[in-house]
């Protein structure tokens, strides 16, 4: 209900006055009182590529979620932390460490076995972290998010989903980047499952839309780790929906990823409202 008549433009500019809602005396009392309504929107890593983030990250704050804007995909549902690190897992950890936004997303296989029931996901991704935390003395699992055959997107590594969580997952390129990890082996042949991709895209799509990237653009990133592609210090021009092989020397995500990286790009951008390049 609305305290005030409604208006409509005429094709001239001018008001039509429709019929007032008339509302109780109190409640008018208090509209009057509110200022306004803001809405907030609210491993075994592929192929020894990962950075330590203990070393190489850098602390900061989260930054505020943004409005809604017209080229921001829906935000796709994730399954949180909790449904596979538990109490046993846990180890001690230091707080997230934030970048100021997310302009790039690096897509990783896990180099694991293919042929698992998506009821284990949790279970495997547990292993990963313990693997990662374990043997290899990180401090948290370095992917941002895993998806599994049937779709399903886990958050990765903690800081929460929303904000630019800085990651572990590409040597070099780790700040204002995310890391997803296709759960599986998808070396040349291996089929790779539309629910997984569409997964993909959606996920990919939401995170660069909240800084208003298009997934088929290049973006200018830093290397901070010479053992990437890119010495130390360089600007490096890369897609902003990467290969982890973009960045470096590895095969991950594997051949039969890195082929649906074009798709992936092009259904992330449908995902923001964007029209296909060459049509206006």
């Amino acid at each position: 209900m609305r305290a005030f008549p409604r208006l409509r433009w005429t094709p001239r500019g001018k008001q039509r006055r429709r019929r007032a809602v008339r509302l109780p005396g109190a409640v008018l009392v208090l509209l009057s009182c509110l200022t306004g309504l803001t809405a907030v929107a609210a491993l075994v890593l592929c192929a020894r590529a990962v950075e330590d983030p203990a070393v190489k990250a850098r602390p900061a704050q989260p930054a505020s979620l943004r409005h809604a804007t017209p080229r921001q995909a829906a935000r796709p549902i994730i399954v949180p932390r909790s449904a596979w690190l538990d109490a046993t897992a846990r180890h001690t950890q230091p707080p997230p460490r934030y970048d100021d936004k997310v302009v790039a997303v690096f897509i990783h296989h896990t180099d694991s076995p293919n042929d698992y029931d998506c009821a284990d996901a949790p279970r495997i991704i547990r292993h990963l972290y313990a693997g990662q935390t374990g043997a290899r003395a990180w401090d948290d699992i370095g992917y941002n998010f895993l998806v599994d055959r049937c779709g399903t997107i886990y958050e990765g590594r903690a800081g929460g989903v929303d904000h630019p969580v800085t990651g572990a997952h590409t040597q070099g390129f780790n700040h204002r980047t995310t890391g997803i990890a296709a759960i599986g082996t998808f070396t040349a042949g291996v089929p790779v499952p539309r629910a997984m991709t569409d997964a993909i895209a959606a996920l990919a799509a939401w995170k660069l839309g909240l800084a208003g990237v298009d997934p088929r653009s290049t973006v200018s990133l830093t290397s901070s780790n010479s053992l990437s592609r890119y010495p130390t210090g360089t600007t490096a021009s890369l897609p902003a929906l990467s290969g982890h092989n973009d960045a470096f020397r590895t095969t991950c995500p594997g051949a039969a990823l890195t082929a649906e990286l074009p798709r992936l790009r092009e259904r992330a951008a449908q995902l923001q409202g964007r029209t296909p390049f060459g049509t206006g």
